[in-house]
This record gives structure tokens, C-alpha cells and sequence, in this order.
């Protein structure tokens, strides 16, 4: 990162950080407003915790550190006009705190007799300062709504982009769909979601929480309008479980521009530069826009790309891109597309694998890494420092054989924490040679690689699933075709029906000319096949060959199957809308909106946590929040804005949870001495804010040390 690179980061880290002591403040401020007027003496107002840095009293003005010693002192000597109240800035930046006489929350023996003091006020107006910081923080995430969608925010609309393949949007089927003619399963690109649940999503946010908050196994309700069709499209949706996120997703992403990723760095945007020629798009600018794609002469949107591709036929495609004033013209080659089947992983995940009739490649170490198109690549080192290199195929990975990447990656995940031998097969000579290592695997399910496959550089193969479900359709669980003819990991095919074939893409191909007349006619093919085994044996390698029977339906989607490209719609900034009221009062009612909405998901995210659909690994803590916060302030001022009203609620929810340490709590048992006629016994006090604290600075550690390993792996 350059140095002006730095220092932007750096400026909105502190923004976040100041943006959080103000919500603090105003909590705080809650607190001791509501304490003044119901009469109870305050001895401290506090932002942060731990030792005072600079302090203020009236009649004593600023001091370095803090000015109770001296206050007490002159009390004591007969000395008016000092204020029992200190203001004070600590040391530690988390939270902050009023101290009022007589009240300890770490301490609930604690008491003072005198008139003005916590424990003389009655019960009800102690409720009401209990609760003032809670209120004060959802009055200020409401006024920061209103500010937010009284300015305008940019965000990404309910509008659909790439559907991925394997998951539950891409074989959900609309409940009238032969009512309004729609004959394909699976929500499409460039769909708008117009109602999830009964509720109209605002952006693309509230899609995603839709699906992460929904119940595990229920379905969601969807209306959809699509371009085309006359009337709203009706779907139940039952979201799952993602192999990346974790969460429950329905799958499929925020509708894509024709822009190119952009950045106001420098440094990103060499980044993004490199990352375009390497995808064939040199000379090619970030934020140019993309205005022509093959035959379509008129571009709209990232979508558009794929489509291109689509319908290339397996030709080169010309892409015309321009910033307004250049125009730069690139051709890039496209490739014949594999099947994608879903198969189920032993975690219960879905995991979307390539596959040709069930003739599966090998897992390997990716020779080039992976990038998400922005300029962010991920790299093999932390696999390279344990002898690993990029190219390097899987002979065996623990106990499994020439693994899939299914195969791979499940292995991988459960073998958390622990070690696994590895063998692998390294390019050397014109050959290939068998080295043995041991893959030390992280907590969180990995050795530090991209994976990749055989497809492209071989016909290694690996054993078919054992079933999949053919992500075009959503048709039930089924054995593949391959798995007649594939009985052991490890083959390789040389010849389909007499054509030698060097790559699994060029299997396709073969097979396809091989089965051309079969699928004019809708009928099985018999394709003979020579397969070789003893690849990586010393005894060396022996083929035989024999003959696959294909059913109708198999031959019918492998002559459905498309084409792609190493371009996609991944290197496009998202759509972009501007969430904005009609007025004053509308941004009103879309803030108080808002922030009944944040509080209601805070609460059901604690709900999810406990059915495990959240899991403590997508919480935040300090550390998390004010680092994704500096990433959300780069988006601009509104954005940063809209952040801390989120953050005021949360607070305001965390802060009214029924633990003893919180409010909450402390309202819980005041309540109780209300309907009591007298205090909760301080003994079960002491008890619970014990466990209360254990629970908070449990949570906290734990927290802090997930943020701080997320932010070093990235």
C-alpha cells in the first residue's frame, strides 16, 4: 500500500473511531440527563474505561489525569463551588460510563444513604435512567437514518445478477410459472425482487439478511418481476447453508454494471490493471465501461458478458470498452463449459462441482491463484511454505485417492487443526514426480491454496460422485453416467469413440460429435472409450478400452452445455441505486423504518446464533467493527453515517440484553424490587454479575481473537 494509500486508511480509521466515542457519548448522555432529573448525584461521567487521561470539574477546570483526589481534598477543607461531578476521557477507547452515588454495577452491595444518592430514588425513576441510554442511542441511529436517507444512499438495488449454479435460486421453480409461461426452472439474471416475505427490500442488503435470518429448512417467499413476463413471478425459496460465508444463502449476486471495478488509489488501481491483462483485457482501463460484447452491440450490464459468452458458439468475442473519450478493443477466447452438479458434502454443505457426465477432474494447487476482479488476489504462499507448489495435482490427500475438489476440500475441512499426509504429483522433466508432504490444516478448514482441477491441463480423473443434482433442473439425487465406466480414481482418458483427447474440454467435444446423431434422433448413445490406469506407477501405465452407454437425457445436456470464458461479470462494480426520501417527512418515516428493522434482525441474529445458522464466527467485536468500518467509510460520509446509526442500534440492543453486567439486567432487577416492595437479595445479585461478567469478557476475547485472525488472513 502507498503512503497517500496509508493515510487514507488511516483518516478513516479514526473517523470510525470518533463516530463510536460520540455514540458512546450520547448513550452516556442518556444516562446522566435522565440521573439529573430524577435527582440523583453524579460522581462521573466517563468515555472509555481504565485510568483518567485528562479530566474537567467546575471550580477545578482541566486537569492531566484525574481530579478526585484534589476534589475530596477541598470538599473536606470547607471549599465550595467544585462540582461533584467529574468529566473524564480515559485511557482505554471501549465504552464508557456514568457513576452515580451509591451505585456500582461490579458491586451490588454497594449503597449510600444520602437523599440524592442511586439507591433513595424510587424504583420507577431509576427504571427510567437505567433505560435513557438505550433510548438515547435508538434516538440518535433514528436522527442518523433520517440525515442518511434525507442526503441519499448509494447501494446496490434488489436486483439479481449471476445465479450460481447448484444452489437453491438456480432450481427454484415458480409456483406460476404455467400460468405466465415460463418454461426454465431457477431465478435469472436481472430479475427484481420486489417482495421477500410480505416486505419490499430496499436494496441488496436486505435480501442478504432475508436469507441469513430465515429458519433453517423454511422456505421464503419471493416476488419476482422479470423482464418479459406479464405479472410477478411467486417462489419459495428455502435458502442454504453457503460454502464460503457460512450463512444461509439463497445464491446468486447483486446485478453487475458495465463499469470496471474503479479506485481513487493509485495503488488499487495498478492492481486492477494487472488483474485485467492477465484476464486478456489489457489496455483496459478501471472504470471503463463495457458498451459492446460480441453481437450485442448495445451493452447494459455485466449480465450482458455472460451472455456474450454464452452464445460465442466457442468463437472469439470482440469486447469494446471506453471512459468517454478512448476506446479500447479487446478478443478474447472462449472455451467449451463443463457441467456443474451439486453434490453434498459430509457437513451438509452444497458444493457445486465440474464435471462431464460425471467424469470428474482431479484436484490441483491453482498455477495462478484466484482474484475477485478488483484487484484483490489470493495467493498459494501460506501451502508454499509448507513445500507446496502452485500446478502440484493430488495423488492422494489423506485418505482419499485422486480426490475431487468436492473430495479435496471436504477432507481438508475435517481435518481442522490437524496434520495430513499428502502426496503429490510435481511437473519435472517433461514428467511428472511423486513427492510426500504433511499439510498442517488451520482451525478454520484450510492449507492456504486456491484449488483448482485437471480440466484444462489433462483427463486425470478422479471417482464420480456418488450422486448429484443437476443444477439446470433441480432434479432429485441420481447416479452419473460415468459411474459405469469409472471404477477406481486415478484413470485417464485417452481416446473418445477413436479421438484422442488431452484435456476433459476436448473430451467434450469428442463426445459430443461422437453422440451428434443420438441427440438428433433423442435416443442413448454407445460411445467407446479407452481408459489408462498405473499413470504414477512404477509398473507404468496400461489402457484398455470399453464401451459407455449414455441415456437420452445425459445426451441432451451435453448438448445443451455452453461456453465460457476467463472473463466474467466479476470485474464490474454492482448496480447502484440511490436510497432517498421524497421529502422530509418520507426520510423520516424510511429512518424510524429503519431502525425498527436493524433492531428486529439484531434480535433474531442472537435467535439464529443459538439454532447455529449464525455462528460466533460472523460476530464482530471491537477489533471487526472498527476495522469494517474504515472499509465503510472509504465508501464516503453517508456511508459512514448510515454505519453508526447500525452500530447505535446494535448497541442499544447488546446494551438491553437481560445480563446482570447490562443495562438490561440491572433493569430486570429493579423492576423485580418494584413488584417486590424491596431489593433483590445481594447475594443472587453478586452471583449472576459474576456469570454476567464471565459471559461479557468470554465473549470479548474470544471475538477480538476472530477479528484479529480474519483481518491477518486477508
Amino acid at each position: 500500500m502507498s503512503l497517500l494509500g496509508f493515510l487514507s486508511s488511516l483518516i478513516d480509521l479514526l473517523l470510525v473511531i470518533a463516530g463510536f466515542g460520540l455514540i458512546i457519548f450520547l448513550h452516556e448522555l442518556g444516562h446522566f440527563l435522565a440521573a439529573r432529573w430524577a435527582g440523583i448525584r453524579v460522581m462521573a461521567f466517563a468515555i472509555g474505561f481504565g485510568p483518567a487521561m485528562f479530566s474537567w470539574r467546575k471550580g477545578l477546570g482541566l486537569r492531566a489525569g484525574s481530579s478526585e483526589n484534589e476534589a475530596v481534598n477541598r470538599f473536606r477543607a470547607g471549599e465550595r463551588g467544585i462540582s461533584p461531578t467529574e468529566y473524564r476521557l480515559n485511557w482505554l477507547p471501549f465504552g464508557g460510563y456514568v457513576k452515580m452515588l451509591g451505585q456500582d454495577d461490579a458491586d451490588p452491595t454497594a449503597r449510600s444513604d444520602a437523599p440524592d444518592s442511586y439507591q433513595s430514588c424510587v424504583p420507577w425513576k431509576r427504571m427510567v435512567v437505567i433505560s435513557a441510554g438505550v433510548v438515547a442511542n435508538l434516538i440518535t441511529a433514528a436522527v442518523l437514518f433520517v440525515i442518511v436517507f434525507s442526503a441519499g444512499l448509494k447501494t446496490e438495488p434488489a436486483k439479481i445478477g449471476a445465479v450460481y449454479p447448484g444452489t437453491p435460486a438456480a432450481s427454484a421453480i415458480a409456483r406460476n410459472a404455467a400460468e405466465l409461461g415460463v418454461a426454465e426452472p431457477g431465478l435469472r439474471p436481472g430479475d427484481e425482487i420486489m417482495e421477500i416475505d410480505g416486505d419490499g427490500p430496499r436494496s441488496f442488503q436486505d435480501v442478504i439478511l432475508a436469507s441469513a435470518m430465515a429458519e433453517r429448512g423454511e422456505p421464503v417467499d419471493m416476488a419476482v418481476k422479470r423482464a418479459g413476463v406479464e405479472g410477478v413471478l411467486s417462489f419459495r425459496v428455502t435458502p442454504e447453508i453457503g460454502p464460503r460465508s457460512g450463512l444461509l444463502e439463497f445464491g446468486f449476486a447483486p446485478a453487475r454494471s458495465a463499469k470496471v471495478f474503479d479506485s481513487e488509489r493509485d495503488d488499487e488501481r495498478g492492481e486492477i490493471e494487472k488483474t485485467l491483462a492477465k484476464l486478456g483485457l489489457a489496455g483496459v482501463k478501471p472504470g471503463m465501461v463495457l458498451t459492446r460484447a460480441g453481437d450485442i452491440a448495445s451493452v447494459r450490464s455485466g449480465e450482458d458478458l455472460a451472455r456474450a459468452i454464452d452464445q460465442s458458439g466457442g468463437r472469439p468475442i470482440e469486447l469494446e470498452f471506453t471512459d468517454g473519450v478512448a476506446r479500447v478493443a479487446v478478443t478474447i477466447p472462449t472455451k467449451p463449459a463443463l457441467q456443474e452438479s451439486s453434490v453434498k458434502l459430509p457437513s451438509g454443505t452444497m458444493f457445486v462441482l465440474p464435471n462431464l457426465l460425471g467424469l470428474t477432474p482431479v484436484m490441483t494447487i491453482s498455477p495462478e491463484g484466484a482474484s475477485d476482479g478488483t484487484g484483490e488476489a489470493y495467493r498459494n504462499e501460506r501451502a508454499e511454505s509448507q513445500g507446496f507448489k502452485s500446478g502440484d495435482i493430488f495423488v492422494r490427500l489423506g485418505a482419499v485417492e485422486f480426490p475431487s475438489l468436492a473430495q479435496g476440500i471436504a477432507e481438508i475441512k475435517g481435518n481442522a487443526r490437524k496434520s495430513l499426509p499428502v502426496t503429490v504429483a510435481r511437473a519435472k522433466d517433461g514428467g511428472y514426480e511423486l513427492i510426500d508432504l504433511i499439510a498442517k490444516i488451520d482451525s478454520d478448514g484450510t492449507i492456504g491454496f486456491v484449488p483448482g482441477d485437471t480440466a484444462e491441463t489433462g483427463t486425470l480423473l478422479a471417482m464420480p460422485p456418488a450422486s448429484v443434482v443437476n443444477v439446470e433442473t433441480g432434479s432429485t439425487a441420481r447416479t452419473t453416467s460415468a459411474a459405469a465406466v469409472v471404477t477406481r480414481p486415478g484413470l485417464k482418458l485417452k481416446r473418445v469413440g477413436g479421438t484422442p483427447v488431452g484435456t476433459l474440454l476436448e473430451a467434450r467435444e469428442a463426445l459430443r460429435a461422437a453422440t451428434k446423431d443420438a441427440a438428433t434422433a433423442g435416443t442413448d448413445a454407445v460411445v467407446a472409450i479407452e481408459l489408462e490406469e498405473g499413470v504414477f506407477t512404477a509398473g507404468g501405465a496400461h489402457a484398455a478400452t470399453t464401451d459407455w452407454r449414455i441415456d437420452a437425457s445425459d445426451v441432451k445436456a451435453l448438448h445443451a452445455l455452453t461456453w465460457a470464458a476467463k472473463v466474467s461479470p466479476g470485474i464490474f462494480e454492482p448496480e447502484e441505486i440511490l436510497l432517498k426520501g421524497d421529502g422530509p417527512i418520507d426520510a423520516i418515516r424510511v429512518g424510524l423504518g429503519e431502525t425498527h428493522r436493524v433492531m428486529l434482525n439484531t434480535y433474531v441474529t442472537f435467535a439464529r446464533l443459538f439454532q447455529g445458522t449464525v455462528k460466533i464466527e460472523h460476530l464482530k467485536g471491537p477489533v471487526g467493527i472498527a476495522h469494517l468500518g474504515s472499509k465503510v467509510a472509504s465508501r464516503g460520509f453517508i456511508w459512514l453515517l448510515f454505519f453508526l446509526a447500525l452500530i447505535s442500534v446494535n448497541l442499544a440492543v447488546v446494551n438491553f440484553m437481560p445480563l446482570p453486567i447490562a443495562d438490561g439486567g440491572q433493569f430486570l432487577f429493579i423492576l423485580a424490587e418494584q413488584v417486590r416492595g424491596k431489593p433483590v437479595p445481594a447475594g443472587f445479585q453478586n452471583a449472576t454479575m459474576i456469570v454476567g461478567m464471565v459471559l461479557i469478557a468470554g465473549l470479548f476475547l474470544i471475538l477480538t481473537f476472530n477479528d484479529i485472525v480474519g483481518i491477518l488472513k486477508q
